[in-house]
């Protein structure tokens, strides 16, 4: 990857924002100039989720929707951001339903983009059935279930998937009791198996890379950006399923930040070592979300820190080689999960009415100062 850093980068950035954080309105997006994905460099995917189901089932070529051009436009890089899940994809045990999955995957392949998945083994988002029959699952019924779930799903895809987050948010965090270990009482599958936990972890890194050797994968996790207590215990899973010849490949930090929390500067460091391990590293699933005030709305400094964050984020994978993939959890705020989760909102690159927020501007000037001119990953005609 071709970097370029400035020990007054941080101070130029702030500078700018500032100054465009009182530009009001916004801008809105222009499809004629330079995009997130045109300026990226050659190696980094710059992506984007997307609900396959609500967003892309009425995708039309010749008339897409504002939304559609922009995710084609800005992206080359899609992760679907529920399809994938369990709940979704394979709502009974003898269903499954790919038809937001196939969207997300038809929409890429339409607009010469790349598609990460997620995600294989997770906690939450399972269906009524799983949640069922998990309190009387023997380690064995568990396995099998979640062996045919891997298979059939990484198989269904396999040459379509550059990544693929296949164990998310398997650690507990600090503040939880008991302190950062392995979910083996939430994960319905770590349960069945809470003799041997990392045992099927290695195990389910095994099934999908068999099903598909070409994907690169991932695990992934929030409040794992920086060198804490929670990724020295991934730091530590992942040496351990080196050892026992598991095929991971990746660590991805999902980067949901707040703007009530600080930024933690020992995220390069981070990557780094994991880096060290022969990993590659992502950022996975970023937005930087603020409480707002009772009209709703921003105040200016909030604007220019949120652009920051975007900044930092984006220079601390810049800054590492091996990381392979920089995608936002949504582009627009009328499509964030977050004002549904969290007091918060403003979390993303764009309004609601996808006018581009200074962070937008910050991505897209960090992006051109590491790689000048246009990447080849962009077909002719997609910027426009």
């Amino acid at each position: 990857m071709s970097h370029s850093t400035s020990t007054t980068r941080a101070a130029g950035v702030a500078a700018a924002v500032a100054v465009l954080a009182l530009a009001v309105p916004a801008a809105q997006a222009d499809p004629s100039g330079p995009t997130l994905r045109s300026e990226a460099p050659r190696d980094l995917e710059i992506g984007s989720a997307v609900w396959g189901q609500n967003e892309l089932l009425d995708h039309d070529r010749k008339a897409p929707t504002e939304f559609q051009r922009l995710l084609g436009a800005e992206f080359g890089s899609l992760t679907p951001e529920n399809d994938m899940k369990w709940a979704e994809i394979h709502p009974e045990p003898d269903v499954y339903d790919f038809s937001g999955a196939d969207a997300v995957v038809a929409f890429a392949k339409a607009h010469g983009q790349e598609v990460r998945g997620h995600t294989l083994l997770w906690h939450s988002q399972n269906p009524q059935w799983v949640t069922d029959a998990a309190a009387t699952w023997t380690c064995a019924e568990a396995r099998d279930v979640l062996e045919d779930h891997v298979r059939t799903v990484v198989g269904r895809y396999a040459g379509e998937i550059y990544e693929w987050d296949v164990v998310n948010e398997v650690m507990q965090d600090t503040w939880d009791a008991g302190g950062v270990r392995l979910r083996t009482e939430a994960n319905p599958f770590l349960a069945a198996c809470s003799d041997d936990p990392v045992g099927l972890i290695g195990d389910v890194f095994r099934w999908a890379h068999e099903a598909d050797p070409e994907a690169l994968l991932f695990m992934n996790d929030y409040n794992a950006e920086g060198v804490n207590a929670k990724t020295d215990a991934y730091y530590a899973l992942a040496q351990e399923l080196l050892a026992d010849g598991a095929p991971l490949q990746g660590f991805g930090a999902q980067s949901h930040l707040s703007l009530q929390y600080g930024f933690d500067e020992s995220m390069q460091a981070n990557f780094e070592r994991f880096a060290d391990l022969g990993l590659k590293v992502a950022v996975t699933e970023a937005d930087v979300r603020m409480p707002l005030g009772e009209d709703g709305e921003p105040t200016a400094e909030q604007i220019a820190l949120q652009a920051e964050r975007y900044d930092g984020l984006l220079q601390a994978c810049l800054n590492v080689s091996a990381c392979t993939s920089f995608t936002v959890w949504g582009f627009d705020d009328g499509r964030s999960w977050v004002p549904g989760v969290f007091d918060e909102g403003y979390a993303t690159i764009m309004t609601e009415d996808f006018e581009k927020k200074p962070s937008y501007v910050a991505l897209l000037d960090g992006l051109t100062d590491a790689t000048p001119g246009t990447s080849p990953r962009t077909p002719p005609g997609l910027s426009s």
